[in-house]
């Protein structure tokens, strides 16, 4: 038996991804999670200002398994007063504790990386898509632009 809440399906608007990520990593496995703002923060997203450039997410705690991501720039909000939040801040992800577990142990012992892939509002809540992340060799990367190369090659001649 489904509850009310499994029908809802919520409205998704993207508001920024990291297409560099792609390019310079092959993501593993990505996550949903939640993420902890304060109002003036939600206020400067909804106007779609967001750097997801150099962020990460970590666990600054040994003991605890609380995830944060860190280095994710949101600008103050231009009308805020003097309460507007700090751009570069700890902000903290709301995970189940199985799933910080898990990352805990990939990024460990499988010298992992977890890294925002996107941001994008799910309904009225801010959701941030995180990828566990493999770094990719230079000779990877090549590869990878020669194989699309040659597959844009392939739908020119075709002319698809």
């Amino acid at each position: 038996m489904k509850s009310e809440n499994e029908n809802i399906e919520r409205k998704v608007r993207l508001i920024t991804s990291n297409k560099r990520a792609l390019h310079d990593y092959e993501v593993v496995q990505t996550i949903e999670a939640g993420i902890v703002l304060q109002g003036t923060e939600v206020k400067s997203l909804r106007q779609g200002k967001c750097s997801l450039q150099d962020a990460y997410a970590a666990f600054p705690d040994k003991i605890k398994n609380e995830l944060y991501i860190i280095n994710l720039h949101i600008p103050e909000y231009s009308f805020g007063n003097i309460a507007n939040h700090k751009p570069k801040r700890q902000r903290k992800l709301l995970i189940k504790s199985r799933e910080a577990i898990k990352l805990r142990v990939a990024v460990n012992e499988k010298g992992l990386t977890i890294i925002p892939l996107s941001i994008y509002f799910s309904g009225p809540y801010v959701k941030v898509e995180l990828g566990l992340v493999r770094a990719k060799k230079k000779y990877d990367k090549r590869e990878d632009i020669k194989s699309k190369d040659a597959q844009m090659e392939i739908k020119r001649k075709l002319g698809v």
